[in-house]
């Protein structure tokens, strides 16, 4: 049976990159096909969770392949028809809001754009801190558009950042799985139990 190509995109949310690329690799070893892709931002920026060198290193490792970086790199996905699905893990609120103004000057816009002409799923896995603020809009705004499906999620830390959200990652393959077939998993919203 020919594997399921992923695209995966992952946008500035420096602070999970550590936990979504766990979770790249699970993707490899559970027989997933996935072609890396990173924004400007991830592509380029040291922050204080990491070199990007490094992390474009470790993808590259994971994945058999180079990172497509650029605008250019992008625009053939949908031509070609690259993928069967793509995820943007994490999705940040900046991208949320292009996506849902269909604005493209990204390479993971770029790509989300080029897979969507042929009618095949974009995952989206959110993490943002004021997904109940500003960024509510586009959420809600991609939740009614078609082939867009969102990973479950949860405010991470309602005490300290009320409007933050953080998708749970590990619901990437079950949420791509669904996708596949034309379906949201559910729940999206979910409250996280306490360890209390």
């Amino acid at each position: 049976m020919k594997p399921t190509t992923l695209g995966f995109a992952l946008c500035g949310s420096f602070c999970t990159f550590s936990t979504v690329i766990r979770q790249m690799e699970q993707l490899t070893q559970q027989g997933y096909d996935l072609y890396p892709i990173l924004s400007y931002n991830a592509y380029n920026l040291d922050t204080r969770f990491g070199k990007a060198e490094d992390f474009i290193a470790q993808i590259e490792s994971i994945c058999g392949k180079s990172v497509i970086h650029t605008i250019q790199q992008a625009e053939p996905i949908g031509p070609k028809r690259m993928f069967d699905a793509l995820v943007v893990a994490p999705c940040t609120g900046n991208t949320l809001a292009k996506l849902a103004a269909s604005i493209v000057d990204t390479p993971v816009t770029m790509a989300v754009k080029s897979h969507l002409r042929n009618s095949r799923p974009v995952v989206l896995a959110v993490s943002t801190n004021d997904a109940l603020a500003g960024s509510a809009k586009n959420i809600g705004a991609l939740l009614n558009m078609k082939n867009y499906y969102f990973v479950p999620m949860n405010q991470d830390n309602c005490e300290k950042k009320p409007t933050s959200i953080v998708a749970d990652f590990s619901q990437i393959a079950p949420t791509v799985e669904a996708a596949l077939e034309g379906r949201q998993i559910q729940p999206i919203l979910y409250t996280q139990k306490s360890n209390e």
